[in-house]
């Protein structure tokens, strides 16, 4: 799959997990939506469908590899930013053929695109203690 197909599901999942965390609506009801009105044709639809209906279901699994490295309570953390660190801690713990690099950087992307300003800061610092403790052998090698 092309990087730029990777990049809307990615893109279009941080829109749709949005959505999820804050309406709880059924992610299949979302997928639903966004196949009718949002989706360019050139997106990874797999992994967009990926990411909408794993992570509503493992997020629990997800905010705890992030809740020790977090510098507030996870209620108090924006929207947008959960969703990206929820996003992107997925790929760093249930997809190892995405470099940890790759996922680090395209949730830098989204935070700089739809975060707070400074929120990129905050992102990079969870993800990286995150990689470091998922990713042992990859982070150790590539540092």
């Amino acid at each position: 799959m092309s990087p730029v197909a990777r990049r809307l599901a990615r893109q279009y999942a941080l829109q749709a997990l949005y959505q999820w965390q804050l309406s709880q609506a059924n992610p299949a009801d979302i997928e639903t939506q966004f196949l009718a009105k949002q989706i360019n044709k050139r997106t990874d639809l797999d992994y967009f469908k990926e990411l909408i209906h794993n992570i509503p279901v493992q997020y629990a699994e997800l905010d705890g590899y992030m809740i020790p490295f977090l510098s507030r309570p996870i209620h108090e953390i924006d929207p947008i930013e959960l969703a990206i660190l929820r996003l992107s801690t997925y790929e760093l713990a249930k997809r190892l053929d995405i470099p940890y690099r790759v996922s680090i950087n395209e949730a830098l992307e989204l935070t700089k695109k739809y975060g707070s300003v400074e929120g990129f800061k905050f992102v990079n610092g969870v993800l990286d203690h995150i990689a470091r403790q998922l990713r042992v052998h990859e982070t150790a090698v590539k540092k």
